[in-house]
């Protein structure tokens, strides 16, 4: 495990990386170590997948949701400072497949307001906003390495930080609030078993090692597709700006009839799946607001055969299969 988190931190060009045992661990954690209370408000996106709300939601916070924009299911900025209060703490942007947020945005209003940024990478490892990885220059980048990210250990996860104290903390949180367990170390803080384990590690370490090739693999399988679904209008691929740095670790479009052209493709043994429910029609969430650009990506989204284990041949045959869907 320290192996891994020594060259995870040399490939993020960062000094501290803490592996723990999932991406949803790595948020709560985060917000431990910045002594989230009950009743603290954090400013998250409608479009994520619901870790990033559960997380704070765990602690006791209160969730202040915001719209997405609308080419793109990435939060808007516009839209953060008239709903900061007294109350709120921290933003935890997420960049869905590998999509920027526009960060410069985010860290001036946290910089103005005395707010923590968390960043949600966890679909976002090694993509890149304005030639620096994601998640690295923000108080704390969560990342996953569940099974469908870039870097897998099948399940598993990490937490990138340049603030030695907030390192520190986590390191505390991950085991129990002690440092050593095999001293008789005081127990220092509130914390729970949240660690990796070497076997994971042995296998994340070698995922790492051929991230090159896997990251040439996906760039590849993206832009078949985007040449392939250009002439298409009746449904739309999901930009992602590989040009600026940003790897599309999913292949995802728009179509206004998603459930039949799912039923299609499944009938030409072509396996697809609905992107994630906005966050506001969770009922245990109890949101309130207006949600009119995340709706489109929740109501239309798709994730298409993608991943770098795709044969050339799976996508071509896909793309073939849905020029004849009309």
């Amino acid at each position: 495990t320290e192996e891994f988190e020594n060259k995870m931190a040399t490939a993020l060009q960062v000094p501290h990386v803490l592996a723990t045992s999932n991406g949803s661990t790595a948020l709560l954690m985060s917000l431990m170590a910045l002594d989230i209370k009950p009743g603290d408000e954090i400013i998250v996106p409608n479009r994520t997948w619901i870790a990033t709300v559960h997380a704070p939601l765990m602690l006791g916070a209160k969730l202040v949701m915001i719209d997405v924009l609308p080419e793109r299911p990435v939060i808007d900025t516009s839209l953060i400072k008239d709903k900061i209060t007294p109350l709120t703490k921290a933003i935890i942007p997420a960049s869905l497949c590998g999509c920027g947020v526009n960060m410069d945005a985010i860290w001036k209003i946290a910089r103005d307001n005395d707010l923590f940024v968390i960043e949600d990478a966890a679909q976002a490892l090694f993509s890149k906003y304005e030639g620096s990885y994601m998640g690295t220059k923000s108080d704390i980048g969560c990342f996953s390495m569940a099974l469908s990210k870039l870097v897998s250990s099948g399940q598993g996860g990490f937490i990138a930080t340049r603030n030695k104290k907030l390192y520190a903390q986590m390191k505390l949180i991950r085991t129990h609030g002690v440092e050593s367990v095999n001293e008789a170390s005081p127990f220092l803080r509130m914390g729970f078993n949240f660690r990796f384990t070497d076997l994971h590690a042995s296998i994340a370490l070698v995922q790492l090692s051929k991230v090159g090739d896997l990251i040439k693999k996906i760039k590849n399988i993206y832009s078949i597709y985007k040449k392939g679904l250009d002439k298409i209008e009746w449904l739309k691929l999901i930009p992602v700006h590989v040009e600026k740095g940003e790897i599309p670790i999913y292949v995802e479009i728009l179509i206004k009839d998603r459930k039949s052209f799912m039923n299609y493709l499944a009938s030409n043994n072509i396996e697809t799946r609905p992107i994630y429910p906005d966050l506001d029609t969770a009922k245990h969430l109890k949101c309130e607001g207006d949600y009119p650009n995340s709706r489109i990506f929740g109501k239309e989204g798709l994730v298409l055969p993608c991943g770098p284990d795709q044969s050339i041949e799976n996508i071509d045959y896909v793309l073939n299969t849905i020029k004849s869907y009309r």
